[in-house]
């Protein structure tokens, strides 16, 4: 036993050799999946960046677009909606939509942990597609909130599980990439302009018509029918087009080492590569586990205790295993939490403050309207290609590019209230569109970067859930507060700048290191 100890940590040391530091530090997770994790990313970092993963660039950066896509379209199409079905609580859209949010985040995000990514990841357009086409034949407001909230079941997977099956198959060299797709996410804001602006701005009732008709309000159902096509359009590209793979740090995670090793030279070859990875270095790693531990189980007898595993907390358990992982999780909870309510109140509440101090913009013509709209659209775009240089820089890297570009988020918030024409309005947005694209930029790569991969659909679903529950709490503010008081758009403030600073002081800087 003594000698298959010895040639087993002699094969680990070997396969180890010249492996990118871990995220995380040594200790942080248990020693056998550390070990096998690193050996993955090493396998990985030999093959490099190279057909398969610029695919899957391009179809994860549709997940990111739907993101940003569907809740710029709630608050689009809510005007015409008011005109048409005069609901006594408009906000409840917004309610409804981020119930559908919160649920999505957490079906999926916890469900990817225990099923896997690929089934999530193929099926989460498909439902906001499906929803989303249905939504424009809605004969009354009840029924668009329900399909809002439907479709939002889809949208809020998105992130979840295209951020980790992405960040598990990228070279650890490559992993600002994470941070560059949110391109997607800027350009989904561009489309959304671009396209409501001939169908919102002309087809749509004035709200100086007495009766809007459905007839005279069609612009609405336009909008849902192009953007449900255009997700119908993505989940083909995905399902059809191309062939995900499971992670292989999810299979190893979960005890299946073979079909891991297989996922990897499939991936090599689809690069035109060859993987030197093979089994034994693997279950060499085994060889780590402490006396007296259960070793992974990969048997087809296990199966049955497994699935009954999975409806226990094991993988909420192990993201606050340590002082150090319960801290790291802690923290970053709340910074997605503070956000999660700073930009819904920001939004609800600052066109009330602007008409309590009088200010008179000039700007409500169609064209004025959404002519800003698209620069403020089009200058997110710049923001998510310079948060991706900045976290490369050594004197930056993940946390400092976030902590200055969350406060500086507050900061333009707060200015903007001071706005008292349009040209000023204009220019605060405009900066506070740029920044608050480099912080979410930032913000989506760095979160799942600090989970094990075992755990991380679960510690997404975490943070994107507390995001998903302080933004209900938005709309519910603003259908039952005092909307005259300019306390809630400085609270909005206060929150980027307090989670600003909790980055600060968040554990791990994972610039130059590959994820767990």
């Amino acid at each position: 036993m003594g000698r298959d100890t010895e040639e087993g940590e002699e094969i680990v040391v070997n396969a180890l050799q010249d492996a990118p530091d871990a995220v995380l530090g040594d200790g942080a997770v248990d020693p056998v999946y550390e070990a096998k994790a690193r050996v993955l990313n090493k396998a990985i970092q030999d093959i490099g960046m190279g057909r398969y993963q610029w695919q899957l660039f391009i179809v994860v950066g549709f997940g990111w677009a739907q993101d940003n896509l569907w809740p710029i379209a709630t608050s689009l199409i809510l005007p015409p909606i008011r005109l048409e079905f005069k609901p006594d609580r408009a906000p409840y859209l917004t309610l409804a939509q981020n119930i559908g949010l919160l649920v999505g985040a957490l079906f999926w995000g916890f469900g990817c942990d225990i099923f896997g990514r690929r089934w999530a990841f193929n099926l989460t357009i498909g439902i906001t597609a499906v929803f989303g086409l249905a939504a424009a034949g809605s004969p009354n407001f009840a029924a668009i909130g329900i399909f809002a909230c439907l479709w939002s079941i889809g949208v809020g997977g998105n992130l979840p599980v295209d951020s980790a099956i992405f960040l598990e198959f990228l070279p650890g060299s490559h992993q600002w990439l994470l941070t560059v797709l949110s391109i997607d996410w800027a350009l989904a804001q561009v489309f959304a302009t671009l396209v409501a602006w001939p169908l919102l701005g002309d087809l749509t009732c004035q709200e100086t018509e007495n009766t809007c008709t459905k007839s005279m309000n069609m612009g609405w159902r336009y909008f849902m029918i192009v953007l449900g096509g255009v997700a119908m359009a993505m989940f083909f590209g995905r399902f059809i087009f191309f062939t995900i793979y499971e992670s292989p740090k999810f299979l190893m995670g979960k005890g299946q080492d073979a079909e891991a090793v297989k996922v990897v030279h499939e991936v090599a070859r689809r690069n035109g590569k060859t993987s030197t990875l093979t089994l034994d270095e693997l279950q060499a790693c085994n060889t780590l586990a402490a006396p007296g531990t259960i070793p992974q189980r990969s048997h087809a007898t296990a199966a049955v205790k497994r699935n009954l595993e999975k409806i226990n907390l094991t993988h909420v358990k192990a993201l606050f295993a340590t002082p150090k992982l319960a801290y790291s999780t802690t923290l970053i909870t709340l910074v997605w939490a503070f956000i999660g309510l700073g930009f819904p109140l920001y939004n609800a509440f600052l066109p009330f403050i602007q008409a309590t101090r009088g200010a008179d913009f000039g700007d409500g013509s169609t064209y004025l309207t959404y002519r800003n709209s698209l620069i403020i659209a089009v200058l997110g775009i710049p923001g998510c290609l310079l948060g991706g240089y900045l976290v490369e820089r050594p004197s930056l890297g993940r946390k400092k590019t976030l902590a200055a570009s969350t406060v500086l988020t507050g900061v333009f918030l707060f200015c903007s209230t001071t706005a008292l024409n349009s040209a000023s309005l204009l220019g605060w947005n405009c900066a506070y569109n740029f920044m608050s694209n480099i912080m979410y930029a930032v913000l989506y790569s760095y979160t799942p970067e600090i989970f094990p991969t075992k755990d991380r659909g679960t510690g997404n679903a975490i943070t994107a859930s507390a995001n998903r529950v302080f933004g209900i709490m938005a709309p519910i503010v603003a259908m039952f507060a005092n909307l005259e008081t300019s306390a809630p758009v400085y609270v909005s403030g206060a929150l980027f700048l307090a989670s600003g600073l909790l980055v600060l002081v968040l554990p791990f800087e994972s610039r130059g290191k590959a994820s767990l």
